[in-house]
């Protein structure tokens, strides 16, 4: 993977697949800019960035939608403990840096008890496009996500991975879940935020093409030209194809409390795919049957959901089905000490509780949201 530049987004091919070196990593968050005087957001998002322009940070820092958000993106890596101590530096910058105008910055998909009413679109083009086409689905959509980019060598490639990556969606979601909040309410879902992905019309899964002529000619173009999509971001798939990248994008993950964990779902999902380029199995559009049902279950139940895998017919919770994708990947003829590592804290996040539910439990002994967010924010700053 490659980083592209700004004339290479704006091409009149949109839909070409550039080259990157097959299974980088990119790692992207979505983080909640926060108030301290109250812990609400915080419409601070463009002083914030024009604040941190002023010093070295390792990572590129963007606007989001809302104004109480910012992205960090921190470049390209070929292991997670690459994308861990990247993380960890940048992190460790940005909070610090932070204090200074009185905010917080935390992970979480969802802010306990802000209210969409009061968010602030990001002034800038695009995002007031996004507004005036969505309505009050963009001042929703103020949620908070992990997106993790897998390199790929061609756009074949990206789609097959993109569809043999079907079955392991409810995986990330929850082990990622950390938005048990909404609107001051407690949803009784591990990851709320996918509900709001939902609302759009252009979210879910991607359409199943195998063929990256194909997907360009017979669906990306003809949209294109009808002006119902301009770029590869009108799509909010739970997977999409990233061509400028060269990358298949990961988008359903809610973005953790913690940069550990943020590392090694980056790691989870670069072993998966190293692991199924090593099969090389064909991937059936069947699998897709069960693809919605397994998709809730991760989301309002977390690790204890019900899992149907989709080639055996056969049920367990989504808790054993990522035991038994760490066993699976564990006989990988390219094992090594860095995959082992890997396995070993994975399989402990597994069987341990997810953010989500730290979450609640922190609400239970604390009685106040307020509270939930201070834990977030803690727990962010490590």
């Amino acid at each position: 993977m490659t980083e592209p530049s700004e004339n290479a987004i704006l091409t009149d091919h949109p839909c070409e697949f550039r080259h990157s070196n097959p299974l980088s990593l990119g790692v992207e968050l979505e983080l909640q800019v926060i108030d301290m005087g109250d812990y609400d957001l915080s419409a601070s998002a463009a002083d914030l960035i024009a604040y941190y322009e002023r010093f070295p940070i390792r990572a590129t820092i963007s606007p989001e939608l809302s104004s109480s958000m910012i992205e960090v993106s921190v470049g390209v890596f070929d292991s997670w403990h690459d994308v861990l101590e990247r993380l960890t530096t940048v992190r460790d910058t940005i909070v610090s840096r932070a204090k200074w105008l009185n905010l917080g910055l935390c992970g979480g998909g969802s802010h306990p008890f802000q209210r969409w009413q009061q968010r602030r679109i990001f002034d800038s083009a695009r995002f007031r496009e996004v507004s005036s086409l969505y309505g009050y689905l963009a001042k929703q959509f103020t949620v908070f996500g992990q997106h993790i980019h897998v390199g790929c060598a061609d756009g074949d490639i990206a789609l097959w991975l993109l569809h043999s990556l079907n079955r392991f969606i409810p995986h990330f979601i929850a082990l990622a879940a950390s938005s048990p909040f909404f609107q001051a309410s407690s949803t009784s879902f591990h990851s709320s935020r996918l509900n709001s992905v939902s609302a759009f019309p252009l979210s879910g899964r991607a359409p199943y093409f195998t063929e990256w002529k194909s997907f360009d000619e017979n669906y990306f173009q003809p949209l294109r030209r009808t002006g119902i999509v301009k770029c590869m971001k009108d799509f909010y798939w739970d997977i999409r194809p990233k061509p400028e990248y060269g990358t298949i994008e990961l988008r359903v993950c809610d973005t953790p409390l913690t940069m550990q964990r943020a590392a090694l779902l980056a790691g989870y999902l670069q072993a998966i795919c190293s692991r199924l380029i090593e099969q090389g199995q064909n991937v059936a559009e069947s699998e897709y049957l069960v693809y919605s049902f397994n998709r809730f279950q991760a989301c309002r139940f977390g690790l204890d959901g019900t899992y149907l895998d989709p080639i055996s017919h056969t049920e367990c919770t989504i808790r054993q089905s990522i035991l038994n994708t760490i066993d699976w990947i564990g006989h990988s003829k390219h094992s090594s000490l860095s995959l082992g590592s890997l396995l070993i804290q994975l399989s402990h996040m597994a069987t341990t509780k997810n953010d989500a539910e730290r979450l609640m439990e922190h609400y239970a002994q604390s009685g106040t949201l307020e509270d939930v967010v201070q834990y977030s924010i803690d727990r962010f700053a490590g």
